[in-house]
């Protein structure tokens, strides 16, 4: 443990965090640094934290206070390729570690480091990936685990794939989970009703939450929907259901939003664009289902969110999202549509008691997951790495 005379003193590159309508990375990113502040200002232990930022910090990270600090750095632009070595380079006898909760590292630093990396899907499905963002990726990935002193992921199964892809030693792969942290919006009815209105929601519906983009595997949903709408008019008074694809647009999307427009059900797909916290919420705890049918997923929160809201969470039967859902929910293979649309057909028919019955207990597999524990994780792996260099 380091002594009160000499903190350990970690820079972390917090740009990834420092953003408004956080999604996905931005969300990991931001809940690290608020478990990191909170475990280091509690802890005996002794660390200083200084977040580096190309724009003043966002009002709801965590404040300044001594032992946590920000520092500005330039240039806004190339960010790990320009304003971070510089500055570190610059400043590299007021640190002994560097981290960062993004995907990348800087190409040079003079620092031992910690690097997060959330999948590998872009070595899998490099199709579904613009050019330039895959040569990034690619390129960027590589070397930021190469050099790391440590590398941290979000699930078993990625700390698996970065074994097998870049031939790091298991030990050297930290297991730093996402969470569901935020508080259960427990909104009245009218409000729900009223939020879904707003989007134009009438109907009972099931629900896809996140970005916008190819693995997501969204064209396969909206032709399964098709093929359930197609049985579901074949029985007698049965309800009209929707499918909402509730997120903001990605990259190469517009395949996917021509299949919507272009279905024989296009007025039942509603498109909604990125959704609030409170819009999120009434579609939670309003919807049938939610699916979560990635082709690849580092780890799936909103399947985390899905099981916190009481609502059943269909997904892939591959890559981390079974680890994130364990006994709970609908596993279907992906690419069998019509075994998709069965699912939906044999939720549809669920009795309210039956879906209780289903999601009983679920919360004990949300608790499997906690970012002070991933925070944790980071500081004792930077803690070992300091004792080892002081040995």
């Amino acid at each position: 443990m380091p002594d009160l005379f000499h903190p350990i003193k970690i820079a972390i590159d917090g740009n990834e965090a420092n953003c408004l309508n956080r999604v996905g990375s931005n969300v990991y990113a931001w809940e690290m640094l608020r478990a990191l502040e909170k475990i280091t200002r509690q802890s005996r232990k002794n660390f200083h934290l200084t977040i580096l930022l190309t724009q003043p910090p966002q009002i709801d990270l965590p404040k300044e206070r001594l032992g946590f600090r920000y520092q500005i750095i330039k240039p806004a632009q190339m960010t790990t390729q320009i304003a971070l070595p510089i500055y570190l380079y610059k400043h590299r006898k007021e640190f002994d570690f560097f981290y960062t909760p993004g995907h990348y590292a800087p190409r040079f630093c003079p620092l031992p480091y910690i690097s997060s990396v959330m999948d590998l899907a872009f070595l899998i499905y490099p199709q579904q990936f613009r050019l330039a963002d895959l040569f990034q990726l690619r390129s960027w990935t590589k070397y930021s685990v190469k050099n790391a002193a440590k590398v941290a992921t979000i699930s078993k199964f990625s700390r698996q794939e970065i074994n097998k892809f870049y031939k790091r030693d298991l030990d050297d792969i930290i297991l730093a989970y996402p969470a569901f942290s935020g508080k259960i919006i427990d909104l009245p009815i009218k409000s729900q009703k009223q939020i879904l209105a707003q989007l134009k929601i009438n109907q009972p519906f099931f629900l896809y939450l996140g970005t916008l983009q190819p693995r997501k595997n969204l064209l396969r949903l909206i032709e399964a929907f098709e093929i359930f709408a197609r049985e579901l008019e074949k029985t007698k008074d049965a309800p009209k259901v929707c499918l909402v694809l509730a997120g903001k647009s990605g990259w190469l999307t517009q395949e996917i939003e021509n299949k919507a427009k272009n279905s024989a059900y296009a007025q039942r797909i509603i498109l909604t664009g990125f959704v609030s916290n409170q819009q999120k919420a009434a579609l939670l705890h309003k919807a049938l289902a939610t699916f979560n049918l990635g082709l690849y997923e580092g780890f799936g929160i909103p399947a985390l969110e899905s099981l916190a809201y009481k609502t059943i969470p269909v997904i892939a039967n591959n890559s981390s999202l079974p680890e994130v859902v364990g006994n709970f929910g609908f596993k279907v293979d992906p690419e069998d549509t019509d075994k998709i649309a069965a699912t939906m057909m044999r939720i549809a028919k669920l009795s309210q008691k039956q879906k209780e019955k289903f999601l009983q207990d679920s919360e004990t597999q949300i608790h499997k997951f906690n970012y002070e524990k991933s925070a944790n994780q980071i500081l004792t792996a930077f803690l070992r790495l300091y004792k080892r260099q002081h040995e």
